[in-house]
């Protein structure tokens, strides 16, 4: 599985427990659902940037 689908993954578990906590009305697992989400968009964004890089020194080593 790729870095991408697990966060994704994350993403959509999180969405699930924040869904569920809002059914429920239990704040603490809604909670949970939002800082499992952050925590994937910012695990996404930290993935992009370690790209972008990886892209960067590949071209000034001429591995177009």
């Amino acid at each position: 599985m790729t870095d991408q689908a697990r966060h994704k993954g994350e993403d959509l578990v999180g969405r699930a427990k924040e869904a569920a906590g809002a059914v429920t009305d239990n704040d603490k697992l809604r909670n949970e659902g939002k800082a499992d989400q952050a925590a994937a968009g910012i695990k996404e964004k930290i993935d992009d940037v370690r790209d972008g890089l990886t892209d960067a020194v590949d071209k000034m080593r001429g591995k177009d």
